[in-house]
């Protein structure tokens, strides 16, 4: 109540409750995920290929490569062999897709075979010189003194001489041949394996788990089975790739002197050779088998760079 100047009493207006509208509840975040769950993936395994075009094309060519080798009639209907007086010196077309050379015989299909020689011969020669590097750079890093010495000596001896040198002077000395041509090549890769087993086996051995279980008196054979060989051949195996391609090159160059298979065979090196004094006219003798043998090794050293790159992320 209030009095006015005419000191009549006026009522105050009583004022009404707003009506408070009800607290709406803030937006919550998204939940986090769970780190024991993992991540969905559309393609599971084939995710990290698929996520990489230069990968996923080397992958391709590489299982094409191999499918040449394991099955060669599937992918090509023509005799490597056989000749042909009706289509010499024949372009590339859609009867003869890599041509034909100066007896008629179809490119392709020599492409395709020689995939069955130079590849078994490149795949003897990786596992020559992985196994053998592998046994020595073990030893080596895990025995030392002495045995160490003498091991990374002649390591040492392998790696000053040229690889293709080498290659050449083994191969004379055991004759010539795609048997002899694969020793070569794994012989003269053996330095390469070896050196990065035991450098690897040098980082394991000093690990906490290695020094425990010598100190509770676990036997060194235990020791070198069980916990150092498992965790060095990380780094080896993702030199196989290369090394892969390293042997076609070896292999093909050896080939292309005349130290691999003798001729009719399609061995790789010897289609290039073959058409050396046919570049003016007829280039394709020689640079598609070459164009062949470039796309795998590209594709090996790529695959192996991956491989790499994930070993140093874990």
């Amino acid at each position: 109540m209030t009095i006015d100047s005419d000191r009549t009493l006026v009522a105050e207006p009583v004022p009404t409750a707003v009506p408070q509208r009800a607290a709406t509840p803030a937006a919550l975040p998204p939940p986090l995920p769970n780190p024991d769950t993992p991540p969905r993936r559309r393609f599971g395994a084939l995710t990290p290929i698929l996520s990489r075009p230069g990968l996923t094309v080397a992958v391709l060519v590489v299982v094409l490569a191999v499918a040449w080798c394991v099955a060669p009639g599937l992918f090509t209907w023509k005799d490597p062999y056989l000749p042909d007086s009706t289509a010499i010196l024949v372009g590339p077309s859609a009867d003869h897709p890599f041509g034909t050379d100066r007896l008629g015989r179809d490119i392709y299909s020599r492409t395709v075979h020689g995939a069955v020689i130079t590849l078994s011969a490149t795949l003897l020669a990786v596992a020559i010189a992985f196994v053998i590097g592998t046994v020595l750079g073990a030893i080596a890093g895990f025995v030392g003194g002495a045995v160490e010495l003498v091991i990374m000596r002649v390591v040492d001896v392998l790696l000053s001489v040229p690889g293709l040198l080498l290659t050449m002077v083994v191969v004379s000395a055991l004759g010539y041949g795609t048997l002899n041509v694969a020793i070569a090549v794994g012989v003269s890769a053996v330095a390469n394996f070896a050196r990065v087993m035991r450098a690897e086996v040098l980082r394991v051995v000093q690990a906490d788990y290695v020094e425990a279980a010598a100190s509770i008196g676990t036997p060194r054979l235990t020791i070198l089975t069980r916990h150092v060989l498992p965790n060095s051949l990380s780094s080896v195996v993702s030199l196989i790739p290369l090394q892969f391609g390293a042997s076609i090159l070896a292999i093909a160059a050896l080939g292309f002197l005349g130290f691999g298979a003798p001729p009719p065979e399609p061995e790789w090196g010897l289609l290039v050779s073959e058409g050396r004094d046919l570049l003016a006219i007829a280039p394709w003798i020689s640079l598609l088998p070459g164009f062949v043998i470039l796309a795998v090794v590209l594709s090996s050293n790529r695959i192996s760079r991956e491989l790499q790159n994930d070993g140093d992320t874990r």
